[in-house]
């Protein structure tokens, strides 16, 4: 099914982690009403429109906003201070899937009086997890969750101070958006595109395997500028990967590392 999919429509799943996927397609056959795989299969390679609604099972939507707050305290603690000596800086949100990072990082730099300086690069693969970021709209009840993170992070305001409240729902300000670049890239099949001062990809790589970690983890090499910053995920490390040495670590239990 895979490799149907990447013929078919160029998106390259095959390196996922199996067993995350295994899971995730059975959640797509009870979706779509399909009691085998090869029924599910020959709906998305004939419907673009059932593959579309795929990417929601082939990707994985979890976000919210200063997700392990202490991430972001520390990007504001040892990277924002480095970010500071350059004239101008570019941040690239790698899988940014719904954008709820993606604004946390707008917010921690305009705090840090650097957003008019920078330029966010927010990728995804997904256009539907694109498009929800760009709108920066999000449930009211998820912000007293976000909040808390924000505090926890080191926020020195109210996160309510960005955003419009009505309708259950909250709008991001516009003023952060206007340094925010959302795009479709891949990291399984696409190259780099610019040069950055910090890339951010957390949550992601855990869903693939190890040679496309590897990739991936090129991708950002490649990317970032001598002495840039990379994030990963709580539970993501370099440790054992083909890049290992070309990273040294800024704080080991944040996953922060700093490109040699």
């Amino acid at each position: 099914m895979l490799e149907a999919v990447y013929l078919r429509y160029q998106h390259d799943f095959r390196d996922y982690a199996v067993t995350s996927l295994r899971r995730r397609m059975r959640q797509a056959m009870a979706r779509f009403g399909c009691e085998r795989l090869a029924h599910l299969q020959d709906r998305v390679l004939r419907e673009p429109e059932v593959f579309a609604q795929m990417l929601q099972y082939f990707t994985v939507q979890v976000s919210e906003f200063f997700r392990d707050p202490t991430y972001f305290a520390t990007l504001r603690r040892e990277v924002t201070p480095m970010l500071a000596t350059y004239p101008s800086i570019k941040v690239w949100v790698a899988g940014c899937s719904s954008g709820e990072e993606v604004w946390s990082l707008a917010i921690l730099l305009a705090e840090e009086k650097l957003l008019d300086r920078a330029l966010i690069y927010a990728t995804d693969i997904n256009p539907e997890a694109l498009r929800k970021a760009e709108a920066g709209v999000y449930p009211l009840d998820r912000m007293a969750l976000f909040s808390r993170n924000y505090q926890a992070a080191g926020g020195t305001g109210s996160l309510s101070d960005y955003y419009t409240a009505a309708y259950e729902g909250v709008v991001f300000d516009r003023k952060l958006r206007k340094n925010i670049v959302f795009a479709d890239h891949s990291l399984a099949t696409d190259t780099v595109f610019s040069e950055v001062h910090l890339v951010s990809c957390r949550n992601v790589l855990i869903y693939f395997n190890p040679g496309l970690q590897d990739r991936a983890i090129g991708l950002f090499r490649e990317s970032l500028v001598h002495r840039g910053f990379l994030g990963l995920g709580s539970k993501e490390t370099l440790q054992f990967g083909t890049h290992a040495q070309a990273f040294e670590a800024v704080a080991s239990p944040e996953r922060i590392y700093r490109r040699l």
